[in-house]
């Protein structure tokens, strides 16, 4: 134990160091942005008294304006540079304070719950609380950008194959000690978060091409090149206008027919090109770190086009937008058109998305792939006494020791032993009212959600197979859809049943089963439906109030047991103590709660 809280108190006790440094910098930088704040307006009436001095009375002459106006404008530029480093010290306060919440169990609801990640038809989402308030995606998710968090929720909500978790698992760990990166990346993030527009960028990149001609693009190149020679021959005097009215003329037939079409192209430009600027700070953090873990290696080598890094490729396009933009410049507008701007830049931007457009979605994705293991490895770090599962092929396994659920506070949080396989495949987990047969449900469900994303789990040890979970513990009617509890419960049955004709085994985890029906058909559904995912190769646990269900263990016995957990009545207050225990359970608390609340039985 005395290890385990060592290796807490090293990301407590970073966390919190670093959280008093950016507190003082914080602090520095307010108090220097209220002192610029100052001088500013000292300046500025400064400023305004020398003009009154020397256009009311002529006092002073006109000239000593321009030493106030220099200061006033250098006071400018200094006072947005100590507001955008205030504000990036605040934010790094907020990233440590969110740290240490999590390491206090004070996280829940004060980060981000994925709900919109949420599906009712989702095989175990919901009965294991992945997304919503205080669910293990706000618990996990750093992430900052919309395909961060997709990406996460993912990784989530589908199991990987051994391989790929095994390339997780050497990434996150590769991560976990750069403390540094991944605060730089939150930061950087919070910009990314406020000005991506990830499915218009996407769909502008790969869009159709409305200027496909090279050798149109050559031309206008040439004629723009010709005309600017007779340009200058006719001013110094060698030619007549003739020659140089018939280049423009020649210009304006190659340029007309596709104005509208050029128009469109440097209209659509504008949000792309602004939103890539701000992930190209993330993209160029990503290029400047070296990596040794192959994922993390496959991650940086998806962000090259040709060769060339995205912060690059991302700079040529906003150069571009920099001499779209020179239209607008009164003096320029007239040259403009002599030089076909808009049509040489129209095809230019062409030619960037021919070359880059396919790979903005990659960049996309490597930047959410990296967030998502940055995720993980934040979870790592501040739960570094949490291993990481050993993958076996052989199975169907899911053997832990001490395992407990990873949403409870540690100090609360039970531990038990689980071990299931094919000669042990069926847990029947009797118990009465809240003694923690659906928390140990739960328990070991997340666990295999956590392993099978490449995260620590928590527990002293664990090791499965690659398995697919499915769960039928929140069962409810619905009005809307005009179905019983009863008839919703089974067919999620169904529904699991079909998952356990899968690939991979089927992990079940099965809370009351056939609650809603009378004890006899319930023991014979209920035996019928284990012993039918159980010649799937599905191993699981089943929880019951109803004693009878605990004959099940024996119909199918050596592969199934009885578990149990019991409870204690204490001057008049019932007591758990969360222990799984063998057999089956010999007595009810349900008599003694109603009592306890003012029933009278």
């Amino acid at each position: 134990m005395t290890g385990l809280l060592a290796v807490e108190s090293d990301a407590r006790t970073e966390y919190t160091r670093r959280l008093a440094d950016r507190r003082r910098r914080a602090a520095d930088l307010a108090g220097a942005e209220r002192r610029i704040g100052t001088w500013r307006l000292v300046v500025f009436v400064g400023a305004v008294l020398l003009a009154w001095l020397a256009f009311a009375i002529g006092a002073l002459a006109p000239a000593w304006l321009a030493m106030p106006l220099a200061a006033f404008v250098a006071l400018v530029l200094v006072h947005a540079r100590v507001i955008a480093a205030r504000q990036r010290a605040d934010r790094a306060v907020q990233y440590y304070e969110r740290g240490l919440a999590r390491l206090d169990d004070r996280w829940a609801g004060a980060g981000v719950g994925g709900e919109r990640f949420a599906d009712a038809a989702h095989p175990y989402s919901g009965d294991l609380d992945l997304f919503g308030r205080g669910s293990l995606f706000e618990l996990l998710c750093t992430a900052r950008t919309a395909v961060g968090e997709e990406t996460l929720a993912s990784w989530l909500c589908v199991p990987a194959p051994p391989e790929e978790i095994h390339a997780r698992q050497a990434a996150v760990v590769e991560l976990r000690s750069r403390l540094a990166l991944r605060e730089e990346l939150a930061l950087l993030g919070a910009d990314v978060e406020a000005g991506l527009h990830r499915e218009p960028l996407i769909a502008w990149a790969t869009a159709p091409l409305r200027l496909v001609s090279p050798a149109l693009r050559v031309l206008a190149a040439v004629l723009v090149a010709l005309n600017a020679i007779l340009l200058i021959t006719w001013l110094s005097g060698w030619i007549g206008p003739l020659p140089l009215v018939v280049g423009l003329a020649a210009e304006a037939l190659v340029a007309l027919p596709f104005r509208a079409r050029v128009q469109a192209v440097l209209r659509s430009v504008e949000l792309p090109a602004h939103d890539l600027g701000v992930l190209v700070q993330l993209l160029a953090r990503i290029e400047a770190e070296s990596f040794s873990a192959p994922r993390l290696l496959a991650v940086r080598a998806t962000l090259d086009t040709r060769g060339v890094p995205p912060s690059r490729r991302i700079a040529q396009l906003e150069r571009l937008v920099t001499l779209i933009d020179a239209r607008r410049n009164q003096m320029f507008a007239a040259l403009a058109p002599l030089l076909l701007w808009a049509t040489q830049l129209a095809f230019a931007v062409e030619a960037w998305r021919t070359v880059s457009g396919a790979a903005v979605e990659q960049w996309l994705l490597a930047v959410g792939e990296f967030e998502a293991l940055c995720a993980l490895a934040t979870y790592a770090y501040e739960q570094a006494q949490d291993p990481f599962p050993d993958i076996t092929v052989d199975g169907p396994l899911f053997d832990a020791t001490a395992v407990g659920h990873p949403l409870l506070p540690r100090a609360r949080c039970v531990d038990n032993d689980v071990r299931l396989a094919a000669d042990r495949a069926v847990l029947v987990v009797s118990g009465s009212n809240m003694s923690g047969k659906s928390t140990l449900l739960r328990t070991i469900g997340i666990n295999a959600v956590l392993a099978q994303a490449g995260a620590p789990v928590r527990a002293q040890r664990l090791r499965l197979s690659p398995l697919t979970v499915g769960t039928a513990m929140r069962i409810a009617d619905s009005l809307q859809a005009g179905t019983s509890r009863f008839y919703a419960e089974i067919q999620r049955l169904r529904q699991l049943v079909d998952l356990a004709q899968g690939g991979r085994p089927l992990l079940f985890l099965l809370d009351e089963i056939l609650h809603g029906t009378n004890s006899h058909d319930r023991r014979l559904g209920a035996e019928a439906v284990v012993r039918g995912l159980l010649a799937r190769g599905a191993v699981g646990l089943i929880t019951t109030h109803d004693l009878s269900l605990a004959s099940i263990a024996d119909a199918l016995a050596p592969r199934a047991a009885n578990v149990h957990f019991e409870d204690h009545l204490e001057d008049g207050r019932m007591t758990f103590d969360y222990r799984m225990r063998p057999g089956v359970v010999r007595k009810s608390n349900a008599l003694e709660l109603m009592r306890a609340v003012g029933l009278e039985v």
